[in-house]
């Protein structure tokens, strides 16, 4: 899956609205309906908003990576190496699991 439709589906399960069409920016994120650019995969603030919005439990193994999910759900996790560290780790594994979270929704 791509980032924006990581986004995207992410925006989804937390009733984010996005602009229509859809504006997608590697730098930006998405643009939502209102209050501008939001990009959980590179904003910790977003990311943390986004992960108490579809109720998330974290976890996060020093160093290596981290991993996110609600409860009844699999768990989406992220190697740190991979991401360019622990923090953009956590934040792609907040994203990935409220991705698959919206997918859900979607069905």
């Amino acid at each position: 899956m791509t980032d924006r439709e990581l986004l995207e589906w992410a925006a989804k399960a937390a009733g984010i609205e996005l602009a229509q069409p859809v504006v997608y920016s590697d730098a930006d994120g998405v643009y939502k309906a209102r209050h501008g650019w939001w990009h959980p995969l590179e904003d910790d603030a977003h990311a943390l908003q986004l992960a108490v919005a579809v109720k998330l439990q974290i976890h996060i193994d020093n160093g290596y990576g981290t991993a996110a999910r609600r409860p009844d759900q699999m768990w989406q996790a992220c190697e740190a190496h991979k991401y360019g560290g622990i923090e953009a780790a956590t934040r792609r594994a907040i994203v990935r699991a409220a991705a698959a979270i919206g997918q859900q929704e979607g069905e």
